[in-house]
């Protein structure tokens, strides 16, 4: 491989919350240590939907998951089956929509939550978590810094070339409490501390970073349609390659070529976006 990456994915961040509150992200921003770009999703901005995009690098009409109750094993290629056709290593910290999409559905609580599969085409090493009994009461997500740690503890143990994390605190901070209260703010501060010491660490790693959300939320805690607030996120990028001009929105469809690009695994024909870096 050329290069690795790591693909954090804060879930449910809109815009002006990553540029209002992250501190951190934003500070490399000023250092010059990271990049960043609005960034769109697909339609409908609902999570299963772009998750599966993000990895496919094609639109949710073309490969038909419809929304979280529509998931199962998608058909086209994604960045963990060309990566692992290059000979790469790859790993997941993710929601368990993630293993359904790229490795095998139904997701089995056994089987499914931890695996190391060398052999496997897609995940080889998977850690997953599924939220289940998830409502405004009770929101079953685990902590952010447990998963930050579990990403790196992987990428130590069997050297991956990609990996993935994705979380879904603030999706479900923003489904309860809705963007504009002090809840959130302090919820935004709280991940981006957590985040923080990671960063630097992934970077002597030799990791390219990306840190982005799936789409947004809007003044309800509301995502699912086209509105500037569900669609539109940021994404941070740690790394040497040459990118966009500043002011330039990045199409969700071109997450998958890039990161291809970057390390030099073959793009599928069927992610037609243009890669966004060099």
């Amino acid at each position: 491989m050329d290069r690795k990456v790591l693909l954090i994915i804060l879930d449910g961040v809109p815009w002006r919350n990553f540029r209002r509150l992250f501190g951190n992200l934003e500070g490399w921003v000023d250092s010059g240590d990271a990049r960043v770009w609005k960034h769109c999703s697909v339609l409908p901005s609902i999570s299963a939907s772009c998750y599966a995009s993000i990895h496919t690098g094609v639109p949710p009409q073309e490969h038909g998951c419809t929304g979280n109750g529509n998931v199962f094993r998608l058909s086209h290629k994604d960045v963990f089956s060309q990566v692992r056709e290059a000979g790469g290593v790859t790993g997941a910290v993710t929601h368990s929509f993630w293993s359904q999409f790229f490795n095998r559905h139904p997701f089995d609580y056994v089987r499914d939550i931890e695996y190391d599969e060398p052999e496997s085409k897609t995940i080889n090493h998977g850690r997953f978590h599924t939220m289940t009994g998830y409502g405004k009461a009770n929101q079953m997500t685990p902590s952010d810094v447990d998963l930050f740690g579990t990403l790196t503890n992987l990428c130590m143990r069997f050297g991956l070339d990609y990996g993935v994390l994705h979380t879904c605190t603030l999706d479900s901070m923003g489904h309860r409490f809705f963007h504009d209260c002090e809840e959130m703010d302090h919820a935004c501060f709280v991940v981006d501390e957590m985040l923080a010491p990671f960063i630097p660490r992934w970077r002597q790693m030799g990791y390219e970073v990306i840190v982005t959300a799936d789409h947004g939320q809007d003044e309800r805690g509301h995502h699912g349609g086209r509105s500037a607030l569900q669609q539109e996120t940021a994404l941070y990028y740690f790394g040497d390659a040459d990118g966009p001009e500043a002011g330039v929105t990045i199409d969700q469809l071109q997450l998958a070529p890039t990161i291809l690009r970057r390390m030099g695994a073959p793009i599928a024909d069927t992610m037609k976006a243009t890669p966004f870096l060099s």
